[in-house]
């Protein structure tokens, strides 16, 4: 009796087994095809994926393209495309070489032992690809292949796409339950790849694929099929404000004088558009996350600024009216008002002089005199030159509310304490540019332009329009002037002279630009950062020509020593490339 009880027992235990056996295969196989697991693992496509080789011509993201039409991030070539089952089979490799013009050794030697398609680096004409293809040889394609490029024009600030499953959780949740997106997509994590993100995410992949054996050769009947999206609005084209030409020009500069840290911001004065903009160091494409590698774009980075921050004084010194132009001020003593070394000194100097030779004592005492009125004066008119403020465009675009172009661009500081606590020491810190200031590259571009436009104010754009993958405009960026406060034009003209006045002055700090073709106005900037090393950031930053102003350039050298740093070097260069790019224009 108990060994019946013992066999019903272990048959109800098999029956079970054979019913969750049964349960789980049918969740398999038709209950959870498209979303296994807590991985939600596509079965189907995985299966499908066991038995198919593929050559991705075209990943269905949007692209960004320069202002004239330049593609910047990838590039589409003719390319030749072998599958690797032509391997074990007779193909006409004499007849494709002889349309290419070059050995047939060379296909096959490239083909090898590969189990992956392999593509053929070199560029095919119409004619060649219509050759190749009119062959209609299984495994033989001539297709226009889309390929990153390896380092791509203004990096920094196009951004970094990867495969990030907590972000895609995080912002499209939505898309993610409707299958509309997989945790494998991968999105901008970086630039503008990450703020124009909901327009770039792809549709479809283009694809060239092959169904296989279990040895790895085409499934009979079965050639290479192509799968794409035929939609003609989509993918969508991110036109940029930047000039391809004038950005490959400032990478190679600064890569010519090796620039370690800091960058170069170039903006149009008419327009405010960001015509380039380089950050160093590079970006680790290999590992994007690595902050000290250079994914930060440092150029939307508050740095300390140094004299430049002089320039925000003297607006305040001319608009308050405070008795500037009629006094000397004793340049023989420093902001604390010891007495300098004797190679310091230089002397009792005007207002004027004292803003082209950067005399250190000058500021100080005229932020403490206009500081004892108002004490928010620096704040008032560092926000009107736009120095506190965001700079990049931004607005309400669709359904995004506050949409904003460059959305890592952080907000310039004059000060962390409260007014009640600062001390007159502190105050003629601040006034050079020291202290608690910090302010952005490109925040600092900005108020060159606005002082040389006149006073007036805009935001800066990077990304002039959304075209549809036809042409078509889907969305255009309008350029925006700032409602808010900005500086008299009557200030702006006193400020435009004392800028000028650097490069001409005989002992102007900026006066190594007196040779160049295009007058410039502007100033430097040398800003202590304090450490072992007495590292300190190299600025110049200014306009041109001075008389008809066409570009605000920054460059700033950041953590380096007074010695080493290539800022003038890499501005001078700049200036003189550009008046020949002009010159050729005008031709």
């Amino acid at each position: 009796m108990k060994r019946v009880k013992r066999f019903y027992i272990l048959l109800a235990v098999i029956i079970c087994l054979i019913f969750l056996l049964i349960g789980r295969l049918a969740q398999i196989q038709l209950i959870s095809t498209e979303s296994f697991s807590k991985e939600k693992v596509n079965l189907i496509e995985a299966s499908v994926k066991q038995r198919t080789q593929e050559m991705t011509i075209d990943d269905g993201r949007g692209k960004f393209i320069s202002r004239n039409g330049y593609p910047l991030t990838y590039e589409t070539n003719n390319r030749l495309v072998l599958f690797p089952f032509l391997q074990k089979m007779e193909w006409p490799a004499k007849r494709v070489a002889d349309i290419m013009d070059v050995p047939s050794s060379e296909l096959i030697s490239k083909l090898g032992t590969e189990n992956k398609p392999v593509v053929i680096e070199k560029e095919l004409t119409s004619t060649q690809m219509k050759q190749i293809n009119d062959l209609k040889y299984p495994g033989i394609f001539a297709v226009p292949l889309q390929q990153k490029n390896s380092l791509p024009l203004a990096y920094h600030l196009i951004g970094v796409v990867r495969q990030n499953e907590k972000l895609i959780e995080q912002k499209y949740e939505e898309s993610l339950k409707q299958g509309e997106l997989s945790l494998h997509t991968p999105v901008g994590i970086t630039g503008l790849q990450s703020s124009f993100d909901e327009f770039l995410l792809p549709e479809q992949e283009s694809k060239l694929l092959y169904h296989v054996d279990r040895f790895g050769g085409p499934l009979f009947g079965i050639d290479v099929k192509y799968t794409g999206t035929a939609n003609p609005f989509y993918p969508v084209n991110i036109e940029t404000t930047i000039d391809e030409k004038i950005q490959k020009m400032a990478e190679e500069i600064a890569g010519r004088y090796d620039m370690k840290r800091g960058g170069i911001v170039l903006l149009d004065v008419e327009t405010n558009e960001l015509l380039a903009l380089v950050s160093k160091p590079d970006i680790n494409d290999s590992n994007p996350y690595d902050q000290n590698k250079g994914i930060q774009n440092r150029m939307l980075a508050p740095q300390v600024p140094g004299s430049i921050f002089k320039t925000v004084v003297a607006a305040a010194g001319i608009e308050e009216r405070a008795d500037i132009y009629n006094r000397l001020f004793n340049c023989d003593l420093n902001i604390y008002k010891e007495e300098l070394k004797d190679d310091s000194k230089m002397g009792a100097l005007t207002f004027e002089d004292s803003f082209a030779r950067s005399c250190n004592y000058t500021f100080g005492e005229l932020a403490n005199e206009i500081t004892a009125k108002d004490s928010n004066i620096l704040e008032t008119y560092a926000a009107k030159l736009g120095l506190t403020d965001l700079a990049g465009w931004s607005g309400d675009v669709f359904h995004f509310d506050h949409f904003r172009q460059l959305k890592e661009e952080k907000r310039g500081v004059i000060w962390q304490t409260e007014s009640s606590q600062r001390h007159w020491k502190e105050i003629s810190q601040t006034a050079i540019g020291q202290k608690d200031v910090r302010v952005t590259p490109l925040a600092v571009a900005n108020m060159m332009a606005t002082i040389a436009r006149g006073g007036e104010r805009y935001t800066v754009k990077a990304v002039n329009q959304i075209q549809y993958k036809n042409g078509a405009s889907l969305y255009q960026f309008k350029q925006q002037k700032v409602k808010d406060e900005a500086i008299e034009p009557y200030t702006a003209v006193q400020l435009q002279k004392l800028l000028r006045q650097v490069v001409t002055h005989e002992k102007g700090t900026g006066r190594r630009f007196q040779t160049l073709p295009y007058e410039v106005a502007g100033k430097s900037g040398t800003a202590e950062l304090g450490d072992e090393k007495s590292s300190v950031n190299k600025w110049f930053a200014g306009y041109f020509p001075a008389t008809n102003p066409k570009y605000a350039l920054v460059v700033v050298d950041l953590a380096t020593t007074s010695s080493k740093a290539v800022t003038n070097s890499v501005y001078y260069d700049i200036v003189q490339e550009l008046y020949k790019m002009d010159q050729e224009k005008n031709r």
